[in-house]
């Protein structure tokens, strides 16, 4: 029996933090990260991280539900994602591999409660763990994600739901050992009277610890180290290889080691020893001659670098950025990366419209200055207009350097420095990027570096996304203009058509679908499929449908019907076959008969409920045989009958067998409850494969309905 939680004032978020830090004891986990989705979005927030700092997982702070990551998947697809090596999860997931190029082991969950999918929950094993999780393991995951579905599902219940936060909730270290009353001091006098150098990093890798011999072979003062990270306080030690090794050894839980040169002569030896609550670093010094090719990683940095997680998190974006479809796509990844990753506050980007910039992404702007931004025109004198024009950057490290270069500016918020970036592709300025940050900002020569790639990443994915929704539109405006833009109401039958295109692609799709009337007491439905993604397949299913249309209106039977359109397309030869399938409805004596050419099989719901597959008499694609015959099947149609017809998209799945996707939208069918005939073709219209359909989908649901009484039930024709 589960157990109500009373929700008082004082509940939040950190009663999610138990279950967390419960189950990463009980399966030796060294890193958890904890998401939640809030209802009605599509978008997974990391919430908890224990483990691992908050800069390491920036590029995961938020994940689209249809992203390819294991927190991603065992969301969409509601089961656990195991991945045992560092070679399945660089073949499993190619872009988490490529940011994190090191060995540990990761299951994903999801967090439901009932039929309610709350979050996921993600952790991390270094490589020392077995390749298969345990049974124990398992039941841990499982006590972890039902305690927190639980918490979450009663909290909605009782009207305060838990919501993410901008930040994550950052756990403490869960410590192993146990500290006795005066340790610390012994402690302290033993590593002051080691000749080595000792200093000691918490996760996210700020010194904690230092002796004075470390101070000594690293040419600084103990209080200067102390608070900041070696790489970012000490000029020599500004480059990827150190930042490397220290996540290196957060994420696999390994030791790691490295040799570098410390102006002008001196070489170290850095010896790097993890565990959950931080870092411990052993510094030696390495005479000159030994200090060569039998050490690895010696690097000798002519100047400061940029660090080894602005270059990982930049290869994230530009992973994630040539997968993105359309500018809405470019926008969320930039504004979900940017700001977690690079270190702003806000960020806005603006392109040029009809004489003016408009926002078309902000995150962490007031509502009142993205307001200004938008409306800015394009013979004003401001920062950003002057980067899209120029193509020029702007730096400003303070709000005194803006004033300066800009009198009029005035301080609307609490960020005192921005950078201003123009986007250019293919030596053209597309738009602007606005970073805020909340405290003075130098900007140094290398994270220039890093802002101008990043920008030149966006600007190209930004420019490549806007053409393609172009042709998208277009495409998409074409396909539905030779689609019926409403069914007809036809006296005993209740409608509802869908029409979806292909979730990645320009290509226009070839699916089509009609509802004919004629007579007093009949109607004729017809579904078909174009061979091809293109304008030629597209020209190609007008013509068919106007065939199908002209030789239905004249009362042939459906077998007459495909064999007639079957001869006018091989007359037109175009090269590309037709499947369809035909059905003349009898009103009157309530009955059904249907032919096909090489269609996927209707299926018929019928008035008590039962559900089934309509397998007919097979018949060629249109456009192959001028002789082929296309045999009818009559059947029952009574009042209460449901009749589905639909193309292939919906049903066809790389990696899924044909039979079993029909048979398993049979079943949807059966089991959908009864609701109108517009909520039940949304219904099986949803309930195509979460992945991204590779097809168009056209779907034609007609439900017989007694004889008039009153105002009939009719669907509409959603395109």
């Amino acid at each position: 029996m589960q157990q109500v939680v009373d929700f008082g004032p004082g509940f939040g978020l950190e009663q999610l933090e138990a279950p967390l830090a419960d189950v990463m004891r009980d399966t030796g986990a060294s890193v958890g990260l904890l998401y939640l989705l809030p209802p009605g979005d599509r978008v997974l927030q990391l919430t908890v991280i224990s483990g691992v700092s908050q800069q390491i997982a920036a590029p995961w702070a938020r994940i689209t539900v249809g992203a390819p990551l294991p927190a991603a998947d065992a969301v969409r697809q509601q089961r656990l994602v195991w991945l045992s090596s560092q070679e399945e999860v660089a073949r499993r997931y190619p872009q988490l591999a490529l940011v994190l190029p090191y060995a540990f082991m990761l299951a994903a969950v999801p967090i439901s409660c009932g039929t309610s999918v709350w979050g996921g929950l993600v952790l991390l094993w270094p490589i020392w763990h077995p390749p298969q999780l345990s049974s124990h393991e398992r039941d841990a995951l499982s006590t972890c994600c039902e305690s927190e579905g639980v918490l979450l599902q009663q909290a909605a219940d009782q009207g305060q739901p838990l919501l993410p936060t901008d930040e994550p909730r950052v756990l403490a270290p869960l410590r192993s050992g146990r500290m006795v009353s005066g340790e610390a001091p012994a402690a302290f006098d033993f590593a002051e009277r080691l000749p080595q150098g000792c200093c000691a990093l918490d996760l996210d890798g700020r010194v904690t610890f230092v002796n004075t011999a470390a101070g000594d072979l690293l040419g600084t003062r103990v209080g200067a180290l102390l608070g900041s990270r070696p790489w970012e306080s000490l000029p020599w030690l500004h480059n990827p290889l150190f930042e490397d090794r220290y996540r290196a050894a957060v994420i696999s839980r390994r030791p790691a080691s490295f040799t570098i040169l410390r102006p002008p002569d001196q070489w170290l030896f850095f010896q790097l020893h993890p565990d959950d609550s931080g870092i411990s670093i052993q510094i030696t010094s390495v005479p000159a001659e030994h200090a060569k090719p039998p050490m690895p990683w010696q690097h000798t940095p002519p100047e400061p670098e940029v660090g080894a997680t602005a270059l990982y998190h930049l290869t994230h974006l530009a992973a994630g950025l040539t997968q993105a479809v359309g500018a809405d796509d470019v926008v969320q990844l930039a504004c979900d990366q940017i700001v977690p990753a690079f270190g702003p506050q806000a960020l806005a980007l603006l392109t040029a419209e009809e004489g003016r910039l408009h926002v078309i992404g902000t995150r962490g702007f007031s509502a009142e200055l993205a307001k200004i931004f938008d409306s800015q025109q394009l013979a004003s004198d401001t920062p950003a207009v002057r980067a899209l024009l120029t193509g020029a950057p702007g730096f400003y490290a303070t709000f005194a350097d803006l004033k300066r270069a800009y009198p009029p500016a005035v301080h609307r918020d609490e960020l005192p420095a921005c950078a201003v970036l123009p986007l250019i592709a293919s030596g053209r300025t597309v738009g602007t990027l606005i970073l805020g940050y909340d405290r003075p900002h130098p900007f140094p020569a290398p994270e220039r570096a890093i802002l101008a790639s990043l920008t030149g990443l966006i600007a190209q994915a930004l420019d490549r996304a806007r053409l393609y929704d172009i042709k998208h539109q277009t495409a998409h405006a074409l396909q539905t203009g030779l689609l019926p833009h409403t069914l007809p109401t036809i006296q005993g039958l209740s409608l509802a058509a869908r029409y979806r295109p292909a979730g990645h692609g320009i290509d226009i799709g070839g699916d089509f679908y009609d509802l004919i009337p004629y007579g007093e007491a009949s109607a004729a439905a017809a579904i078909g499929d174009v061979q091809g993604h293109n304008i030629t397949a597209a020209a190609l299913m007008g013509q068919v449908r106007i065939a199908v249309h002209a030789h239905a209106t004249g009362g042939a039977p459906p077998g007459e019907v495909l064999a007639r359109t079957n001869r006018l397309l091989i007359d037109l030869d175009p090269g590309l076959f037709t499947s369809c399938l035909y059905t003349h409805l009898d009103l009157a004596h309530h009955r059904a008969h249907l032919a096909t050419a090489g269609h996927p099989p209707p299926l018929i719901r019928h008035p008590d409920g039962h559900t089934e597959i309509l397998h007919l008499p097979p018949g060629l694609l249109l456009g192959i045989d001028p002789d082929a015959t296309y045999p009818t099947t009559e059947i029952p149609f009574p009042p209460g009958a449901l009749l589905v017809l639909y193309t292939d998209g919906l049903v066809e799945t790389p990696g899924t067998d044909l039979d079993d996707a029909t048979a398993d939208l049979a079943t949807c069918l059966a089991q959908a409850p009864e609701q109108t005939i517009d909520a039940l073709a949304d219904t099986l219209i949803n309930h195509c494969p979460s992945t991204p359909h590779q097809d168009d989908i056209a779907l034609l649901l007609i439900r017989a309905m007694e004889p008039p009484q009153g105002d009939l039930e009719r669907g509409t024709a959603a395109l």
